[in-house]
């Protein structure tokens, strides 16, 4: 087997005992969702791609035509991102979205492969003190983030691709149940 399939498949054997928690938050969102609630997600990088992935796949569709829900990936409005950076520095990025578009009862899924990157637990931060549900996908735990979140879940891989390569297997997990509970 190539290395690169192998420390994939190694991970996400890893990861497999957390199925019953992606179902549980899953059913989660989709409560949070169907109610008219919203899922903010946010990362730097390859972790915000993921963060947008996820937020396609719920604002348009995973398999299902069903109706959008509200899923915003608080990286991709870059006039705002810009504004933000330059008013109140890199660390308040994504909190200061959070304080505006969260609401009590909403989630916000942190996305970061180390565990450690400022402005995402900064926004899990504000998430929290502003009623939010906190959920992060990192790399191996122990880490600041997946202390900081209400829940966490963390791949236990040093590879940054094998880290966000079972991200994504997570998110469609995620969506998977999402459209089944809200279907």
């Amino acid at each position: 087997m190539h290395p690169h399939l192998a420390r994939l498949s190694t991970a996400l054997s890893a990861v497999d005992p957390e199925t019953p928690k992606i179902y549980a938050w899953g059913f989660k969102l989709a409560g949070v969702l169907g109610g008219g609630g919203r899922l903010l997600a946010c990362g730097n990088g390859g972790s915000a791609a993921e963060a947008q992935h996820l937020t396609a796949e719920l604002v348009g569709r995973y398999r299902a035509d069903r109706r959008p829900y509200a899923a915003i990936p608080l990286h991709a409005d870059t006039s705002t991102l810009t504004a933000i950076g330059n008013d109140f520095g890199m660390g308040e990025l994504y909190a200061r979205q959070v304080r505006a578009h969260g609401r009590p009862g909403d989630v916000l899924m942190c996305l970061s492969t180390s565990g450690s990157s400022p402005n995402v637990t900064e926004a899990a931060e504000a998430a929290r003190e502003c009623g939010l549900t906190t959920w992060a996908l990192t790399g191996p735990a122990p880490n600041p983030l997946a202390d900081l979140c209400d829940e966490s879940i963390a791949v236990p891989a040093g590879d940054t691709a094998t880290v966000q390569e079972v991200h994504l297997t997570v998110i469609h997990m995620l969506c998977d149940v999402i459209e089944k509970a809200c279907a």
